[in-house]
């Protein structure tokens, strides 16, 4: 397994699938070699006890990476040492994110049975970026790098089948490739079983990497277009929210922002919620905050591009508009969630998002060679 970061602690997207999804492995009894790309994370002793090693090694976060053909997220992870590594053995090699496809052409892996595990479109995903960036020198960057992901894909040819998170992205890459077998395979989290409080709590929680424009963006449209001075607690919680959200925050008595919560705190703060909202902008790939919200929490209340391609439409309230949103949150205070909706929410995510069932389809897929 290459992993484009340091997976753990397991507290941000696309960590968490790599995090879960070697523990699952490790629990089938497949041997696992990490190889891992260290930028602001050091090493994690955690890893160890699921991978037989764990090889670490340094981004290269220069101006050189930022000035070549290749996307920025790709060329910061190029390494010979890597490459030198994965030749050691005959291993199938997962490739975790187009960020780690740097090497996947190298003509020295030929005959390896390469996978590629997709975690976003990640042209569509920067471009979203771009539109939703307020500084004009990321906004520059986050275009510049949606132009160099999009020519850059092509390089997925070389992959001897892919995994796809959701089924929208499925769909795009069997098109884009249509050559290559794509196979649906949603993401691993944390969760073997809800754990969902029956009854009532008094908030609403808003949760995610907060550093991220899309998620600070959709932070901002529930503060400034949706709150209401009438309407219950609005709790903001993340990673690293940046200064204009925590001040604009600091402009209404019934919205608080919780910087950087440890995992039990996002934990408690997600089951005692009485609404888990979850708005985004940009419909790509799987949002891992809605599936820990959808095991742990009660009612979850998103617009329609949270869910797209997810097969959860049926576990969420939908709602499109401003005035259906603030209608329905208000609504939903009123209700009491109860057993029989916690047994519902049991039934259908185990039937797509069971850790056990996508290891088990995922061990398939190391035999297809």
């Amino acid at each position: 397994m290459i992993a484009f970061d340091i997976p753990f602690p397991a507290n941000y997207g696309g960590v968490i699938d790599v995090f879960y999804k070697l523990k699952a492995l490790h629990r089938a009894g497949i041997s696992i070699h990490l190889h891992c790309f260290e930028y602001k994370r050091g090493p994690a002793a955690e890893l160890d006890q699921y991978c037989a090693t764990v090889q670490y090694y340094q981004r290269n976060t220069g101006l050189q990476a930022n000035f070549g053909v290749k996307p920025y997220i790709v060329a910061s992870r190029m390494s010979e040492e890597l490459v030198t590594n994965l030749l050691r053995d005959d291993a199938p090699i997962l490739f975790e994110g187009l960020h780690t496809c740097g090497i996947i052409s190298d003509p020295r892996l030929h005959g390896r049975f390469l996978i590629y595990r997709e975690s976003n479109i990640e042209h569509h995903y920067y471009y979203h970026l771009f539109r939703a960036e307020k500084n004009p020198g990321k906004k520059l960057y986050f275009l510049a790098e949606s132009v160099r992901l999009k020519l850059f894909q092509n390089i997925l040819r070389h992959a001897s089948v892919m995994l796809a998170v959701s089924r929208n992205d499925t769909d795009y890459l069997t098109k884009a490739f249509p050559s290559k077998k794509v196979i649906y395979l949603p993401s691993f989290h944390r969760d073997d079983d809800v754990k969902i409080l029956p009854g009532k709590g008094t908030y609403a929680l808003y949760q995610g990497k907060l550093s991220v424009p899309e998620n600070s963006v959709a932070a901002e449209f529930l503060i400034t277009r949706i709150w209401e001075d009438s309407f219950p607690q609005l709790l903001i919680a993340g990673l690293d929210p940046p200064d204009w959200l925590k001040k604009l925050a600091s402009h209404h008595a019934n919205i608080q922002i919780i910087q950087n919560p440890s995992d039990d705190e996002m934990f408690s703060l997600i089951r005692e919620a009485h609404v888990n909202i979850m708005v985004t902008f940009q419909p790509t790939g799987l949002k891992l905050k809605l599936l820990n919200a959808l095991f742990n929490g009660r009612f979850c209340l998103v617009n329609p591009e949270m869910v797209a391609g997810t097969s959860l439409e049926k576990l969420c309230i939908i709602e499109t508009g401003e005035q259906g949103l603030k209608k329905e949150l208000l609504h939903l205070f009123s209700l009491e969630f109860t057993q029989k909706q916690i047994h519902n929410r049991q039934l259908l995510l185990m039937e797509h998002y069971s850790n056990q069932n996508n290891c088990k389809l995922l061990t398939e897929i190391l035999t297809l060679r």
